[in-house]
C-alpha cells in the first residue's frame, strides 16, 4: 500500500482544459488528483517533482507485433540499413559468426532500396551460397531470399503462381528471389525451423522492454499464431510479460470455419490462465496487401499494372460471411485494410455482421486505413468502426514516393491516411505503429500526425495537410482511443480508480514546436502504478 506523488503538470485526458497539478498513486491505482494528491505529499512513500515535463496516461499500441519485433534481434540487424550491400554484408558477417544456424533469418529491410522492390537471389548468394537465407521486408508481406532457400522450398520456374501470393519472376520464367503475400513467402517461410519456446518468452521479454522505454503499457498484438499464444502464456507464467497485451488470431480464409472452435478454446485457456495482463479476445483478418507491393485491394487498377486492383485476400462475401461467424461467438474484428477496395469490403463485412447478430460492444477496428474512397468516410462513424492508424506512415518519405506513389498516381495518394476527415466527421481514432514494420516509439508517430511531414521537415507546408491532427487530438488517439479500443473504459482518463498506467515525459509535447515531438523523453512508465522504466533521473525515492 505505498503511496506515490507527482508533482507538476499531469493531463489526465477527460478535456484539454482539465489538466491537474499533481496525482497521487496507491495500490496501482490513482489515488487522487489536484491538491488533494499534493496534500499526500507529506506523507507518500515517494515523491516525484515532474518539473517542466509532464505526467499523461501511458500510451497504447492498437496495432503491433510485438512477438515478431523481439525476434528480430535475434538475426542479422538490417533494419536501417541504407543500401542493397549494406544488407548483403551484414548476412554475410552474421552467417560466419554463427555457423551453427541451419537458416538465417532476418527482419526488416527496406522494401524501397531496390527498384520496384524487387530483389535478386543472387545479391545474396555472394554473401551465403551454401546455407537457406530469408529475409522479411519491412512491410513483412514480402519475403527476399537467397538461391539455396528457393531450393530447398522447391521452387523453380515449374512452381505454379500461388492463389495469394506472387512470385516475381525473370524473364525466363525462374524465380528473382523475391515472393510477395502470403502463399508465395510460405513456400519458403514454412521450410524454416520453429523456433524454441525459449527464444519465444526472450522475444517477448525484450519486447516488453522496448514498450517500456517508450512509454507503452497496452498493445493489440494483430497476428498471433496458435504457437505464439502459448508463448505468451509461458511468459506470462514465467513473469516476463511487462506490458498488457491482447491477442488477435489470425483467421484463414481457406479454413475459418474449421477455426471457430480453437479460437474460442484459445480464448478460453489465455482467460484462466494468463493473469490480469494477457486476453484473446480479438481475430485479425487481412483484407488485401500493401499498395508498395501491388497487392492492396483497389477499385481501379494500378497505374504500372492497368490489369490488376491488387491481390485481395478475401472475396468480399467470405469476409463477411467470417466476420458475421466470429462477431456471433463474441470475437472483436479487427481488419487490415490498405486499398480503397479493402476498406469498403471490411466495412461492408461489419456492417453485415451488425445486421444479422445481436447488439453487444463490438468497438470494430479497421487498421491501416490507407486509401479510402470519400463515398466511404461517412461509413464509419454508424457503424461504430474505430480507424487505427499508423500516424507515422502519413508522410512522404521513400517508401510513398518511389514505390506507392508510382502505382496508384497523385488522385488516390491525395486520399491517404484521413485521419482529420474522419476526426471531423466524429469517428474514434486509434493509433498504433505495426511494428517492427515501422518504430514503435509513440511520439514519433504523434509528431507526424501533427505536421505530416517528415522529420527533416518535407514539404514545408505539410503533406496532404486538411488531414493533419492538434497535437491534444494525437494525444488522445494514443491515448484514449487506444484504451477504448481495448475495451478498458477504466482507463479512458486518469480519475480516482483508474488503474495507474502512466508515462512521464521530459517536456509537454502540447507546449513544444511541433517539429520537436519526438525528442521529448520517456523519464518513466509505470503499470499498475509498477516502474517497468526509469530513467536514471528518477530511480529510486525523492525525499522519502
Amino acid at each position: 500500500m505505498t503511496t506515490l506523488v507527482f508533482l507538476g503538470p499531469t493531463r489526465t485526458g477527460s478535456h484539454p482544459d482539465h489538466d491537474a497539478t499533481a496525482l497521487a498513486v496507491r495500490h496501482g491505482r490513482v489515488l487522487a488528483l489536484g491538491d488533494e494528491a499534493r496534500a499526500l505529499a507529506a506523507t507518500a512513500d515517494e515523491v516525484l517533482d515532474i518539473g517542466d515535463g509532464l505526467l499523461m496516461a501511458a500510451f497504447g499500441d492498437g496495432h503491433a507485433h510485438p512477438l515478431l519485433g523481439g525476434l528480430e534481434s535475434f538475426g542479422p540487424q538490417i533494419k536501417e540499413l541504407a543500401s542493397v550491400e549494406a544488407v548483403v554484408s551484414e548476412v554475410g558477417r552474421w552467417a560466419e559468426e554463427h555457423p551453427e544456424a541451419e537458416w538465417i533469418v532476418g527482419a526488416s529491410y527496406d522494401p524501397a532500396l531496390a527498384p520496384d522492390g524487387e530483389f535478386d537471389a543472387r545479391w545474396l548468394d555472394a554473401a551465403v551460397p551454401d546455407r537457406p537465407v530469408v529475409l522479411r521486408a519491412y512491410d513483412y508481406h514480402t519475403v527476399w531470399c537467397n538461391t539455396e532457400a528457393l531450393r530447398r522450398a522447391g521452387v523453380s520456374e515449374r512452381t505454379p503462381e500461388p492463389r495469394l501470393g506472387r512470385i516475381v519472376r525473370r524473364p525466363d520464367g525462374t524465380p528473382l528471389g523475391t515472393l510477395r503475400e502470403w502463399h508465395a513467402c510460405d513456400l519458403v517461410l514454412d521450410q524454416v525451423p520453429s523456433r524454441a519456446t525459449d527464444d519465444l518468452v526472450e522475444a517477448v521479454r525484450r519486447a516488453g522492454h522496448a514498450y517500456a522505454r517508450a512509454g507503452i503499457t497496452w498493445v493489440q498484438d494483430a497476428w498471433v499464431e496458435p504457437e505464439m499464444a502459448d508463448a505468451y502464456l509461458a511468459a506470462a507464467r514465467r513473469d516476463a510479460l511487462a506490458f498488457r497485451v491482447d491477442l488477435a488470431q489470425r483467421a484463414d480464409p481457406d479454413r475459418w470455419r474449421a477455426q471457430l472452435k480453437p479460437f474460442a478454446e484459445t480464448r478460453a485457456r489465455v482467460a484462466a490462465e494468463g493473469g490480469e495482463l494477457l486476453t484473446a479476445r480479438t481475430v485479425k483478418f487481412f483484407s488485401d496487401g500493401v499498395i508498395e507491393g501491388g497487392t492492396a485491394a483497389m477499385l481501379a487498377p494500378y497505374l504500372d499494372a492497368p490489369h490488376s486492383c491488387g491481390m485481395p485476400v478475401w472475396e468480399p462475401r467470405a469476409l463477411a460471411d467470417a466476420v458475421r461467424a466470429f462477431d456471433a461467438v463474441g470475437f472483436r474484428t479487427h481488419i487490415h485494410a490498405i486499398g480503397d477496395a479493402g476498406v469498403r469490403a471490411s466495412l461492408d463485412a461489419i456492417e453485415s455482421a451488425i445486421d444479422a447478430n445481436p447488439a453487444w460492444d463490438r468497438r470494430p477496428v479497421i487498421t491501416h486505413v490507407q486509401v479510402v474512397d470519400p463515398a466511404d468516410l461517412p461509413r464509419f462513424a454508424p457503424l461504430g468502426v474505430i480507424a487505427n492508424f499508423e500516424p507515422l506512415w502519413a508522410q512522404p518519405d521513400p517508401l510513398q514516393t518511389e514505390l506507392s506513389l508510382p502505382r496508384i498516381g497523385a488522385h488516390r495518394a491525395a486520399l491517404q491516411y484521413p485521419m482529420g476527415e474522419l476526426a471531423r466527421d466524429g469517428v474514434r481514432l486509434s493509433f498504433g505503429s505495426d511494428w517492427p514494420v515501422s518504430s514503435h516509439v509513440p511520439l514519433e508517430g504523434i509528431q507526424v500526425a501533427v505536421t505530416r511531414r517528415t522529420f527533416t521537415g518535407e514539404p514545408e507546408e505539410g503533406w496532404i495537410p486538411r488531414q493533419r491532427l492538434t497535437v491534444e487530438q494525437a494525444l488522445t488517439a494514443a491515448t484514449t482511443g487506444v484504451a477504448h479500443q481495448a475495451g478498458a473504459d477504466d482507463r479512458l482518463h486518469l480519475s480516482p480508480g483508474a488503474p495507474a498506467d502512466l508515462v512521464l515525459l521530459s517536456a509537454d509535447p502540447r507546449a513544444v514546436d511541433p517539429m520537436a515531438i519526438r525528442h521529448a523523453r520517456v523519464l518513466g512508465t509505470w503499470l499498475g502504478g509498477r516502474p517497468t522504466y526509469r530513467a536514471a533521473a528518477t530511480r529510486g525515492p525523492r525525499a522519502r
